[in-house]
């Protein structure tokens, strides 16, 4: 029955951006319900192996990492869900692979999930500027240096992207983000059947079938003669 109802999301693969000290609820919580709703979703990092999560201020637990920014790129992937945290998006700000990759996103059209104080990444990037958005509200100040417009609400959606403050507003996070990425499911090319997708090849046989009569015909005629 949850199969059945489930599942807005078969065939979108999401790339969760994340490095140490991700929010651990920030990546474990969306990547579970979109893993649910049955996106495919591959944690893209700075470097292979696994990266530490963050409770607030106490080490988290590890998750694996399954492919590097020097291994993909955004055309690889249909969204991308940064999550927050202290450490982590301070990290990949600095990356020049990082910033590039959400460049990219952007520049395809594609949907971003932005959590806590993964924007920091969006600011350095030079993505947010006219862009409504919220955040951890203690990063508001950047944002707004950086030319965004912020707002103190659990989601702000604004075209492609939408976000959210904190821990506290996950709920709402996924609800929103689900919503946003189902919007931007890969089309799928509907396979048709050898008789519908080659009908020329129905009027060559026929033609070349038309012809060898055709020939043989004045081949007998020329015998006769």
């Amino acid at each position: 029955m949850g199969d059945a109802m489930g599942k807005k999301l078969k065939g979108l693969r999401v790339a969760v951006l994340a490095a140490d000290g991700f929010e651990q609820v920030e990546l474990t919580i969306p990547v579970k319900k979109l893993r649910r709703e049955g996106a495919q979703v591959d944690i893209v990092s700075l470097r292979p192996g696994a990266i530490r999560g963050m409770n607030l201020l106490l080490p988290g637990k590890k998750v694996d990492v399954d492919t590097t920014l020097h291994e993909t790129k955004a055309a690889d992937f249909d969204a991308l869900l940064l999550p927050g945290g202290f450490i982590n998006p301070d990290s990949l700000r600095q990356s020049e692979l990082a910033r590039e990759f959400v460049r990219d996103f952007e520049r395809l059209g594609r949907p971003i999930a932005v959590i806590c104080h993964g924007p920091w990444l969006l600011a350095s990037a030079d993505l947010v500027r006219g862009r409504r958005l919220t955040s951890w509200p203690g990063i508001q100040d950047d944002l707004r240096n950086a030319g965004g417009i912020w707002e103190d609400a659990p989601v702000v959606r604004d075209g492609t992207w939408v976000s959210s403050r904190g821990p506290h507003d996950l709920p709402q996070f996924e609800h929103a983000m689900v919503a946003l990425f189902a919007e931007h499911l890969p089309v799928a090319i509907p396979r048709e059947s050898p008789k519908e997708a080659r009908p020329w090849l129905g009027w060559l046989v026929g033609g070349l079938a038309v012809a060898a009569v055709g020939l043989g015909v004045r081949a007998r005629g020329a015998l006769a003669v």
